[in-house]
């Protein structure tokens, strides 16, 4: 197991790289500053390869899931865990929760490669950490897999009903999304109705599923599209009203009010947004933007965007809510709430004179800043 470390932030601080971090092979050297620590964990019995990457505590311990992807190469997978989990601290901050922002990968298939034994190696560095890193679902893991991370791991969410977890953590994710998108319509529209408006979905899996479930049951005209054929099938075969998109292309020219992309990230880079019908895009998947500048290029066109990590908070509200007991309707009045963070935030965006996700970043950092500088306070013995 390898470290990277750096040293604690300064109470009210972004957590910053130490002058004599290391330089680990495979680390694209400027994308990891800002990190706390970055794990590099392998077991060759197993087959194990995973990055566990902590991007901020300040806020309390770092909550993120795990994803279980056969990425093309280790450099694809750290950039994946630095970027998800540093979007894992702003989504937990913004969400109002007192935790931190982490993420973890394993590098693999998960139809070939996941085990028994596998996951339980992975539950053995994770708890390694202390309690530094919580981990829960994520693309690629089930809350049946938590379950055997669990029997070598105290700090696990995301667990089956039965073991006194929240299930699957995509109920809750898809609510959310479903009341950023009512925010978004009453901002852009004048009405929080979706009733009538055409909406594509682009990623029908566990979250974008349920998303569609929401917007048929609210009147909404859905067209849909997944590499994933039998996902489409999936999805079809449980909202016939629902329209198939014979190609991601197809989809992007719909005269679409709304676009959701609910599948990888990067899904609004240069040529989405040149060719972009919506009005609005709201979706659950993390990390739309493909780089820098995205955010200012839809607020040109005069697209509305929501945030992802705050409209997909949803799902890490529902897990997070195990740490207590945990309690269905209590999660799901506190995702709800979502709608009203997004309404406060195009507020915001409107009266600064910045897009949406800048002002998404300024309330993160703000709570980051005045809260986690409470944890300097001492309190003796």
């Amino acid at each position: 197991m390898t470290h990277v470390f750096a040293t604690s932030p300064q109470s009210g601080e972004s957590p910053a790289p130490s002058a004599g971090m290391p330089h680990v092979a495979g680390t694209p050297g400027p994308n990891h500053a800002g990190h706390e620590q970055v794990v590099f964990c392998q077991d060759a019995q197993t087959g194990l390869r995973a990055i566990i990457a902590i991007y901020s505590t300040a806020l309390g311990p770092a909550l993120g899931g795990t994803r279980f992807y056969p990425y093309e190469s280790e450099d694809a997978a750290l950039t994946d865990a630095l970027n998800l989990s540093r979007a894992m601290a702003y989504k937990n901050a913004l969400a109002g929760l007192d935790l931190g922002g982490g993420k973890a990968v394993i590098l693999g298939d998960p139809a070939r490669g996941k085990s028994e034994a596998l996951l339980r190696a992975y539950g053995r560095f994770v708890e390694s950490l202390n309690g530094r890193y919580i981990t829960a679902c994520d693309i690629g893991t089930y809350s049946e897999d938590m379950d055997i991370v669990a029997r070598e791991c105290s700090h696990v969410t995301g667990r089956t009903v039965p073991n006194g977890g929240a299930g699957d953590s995509s109920v809750l994710t898809a609510l959310g999304v479903y009341e950023g998108m009512r925010a978004c319509a009453d901002h852009a529209f004048g009405s929080t109705s979706l009733a009538g408006r055409l909406v594509g979905v682009e990623g029908v899996g566990k979250v974008g599923h349920r998303l569609v479930e929401h917007l048929t049951q609210a009147g909404a005209r859905v067209v849909i599209w997944d590499v994933d054929a039998p996902a489409m099938a999936a999805a079809l075969a449980a909202n016939p009203a629902a329209e198939a998109a014979a190609s991601r292309a197809d989809l992007l020219a719909r005269p679409l009010d709304v676009y959701a992309p609910c599948a990888m990230g990067g899904a609004l880079d240069d040529d989405t947004v040149a060719t972009l019908s919506a009005r609005v895009v709201c979706g659950g998947a993390n990390n739309q933007l493909a780089h820098a500048g995205i955010d200012k290029l839809l607020a040109d066109r005069g697209i509305l965007y929501a945030p992802d990590y705050l409209v997909n908070s949803g799902g890490v509200i529902q897990v997070a809510d195990e740490l207590a007991g945990f309690h269905f309707e209590r999660a799901k009045a506190r995702a709800e709430q979502i709608f009203a963070t997004t309404k406060k935030l195009f507020a915001l965006a409107d009266e600064e004179g910045v897009p949406p996700a800048v002002a998404a970043d300024r309330l993160a950092e703000r709570r980051m800043a005045e809260v986690g500088r409470l944890r300097a306070i001492w309190l003796g013995d």
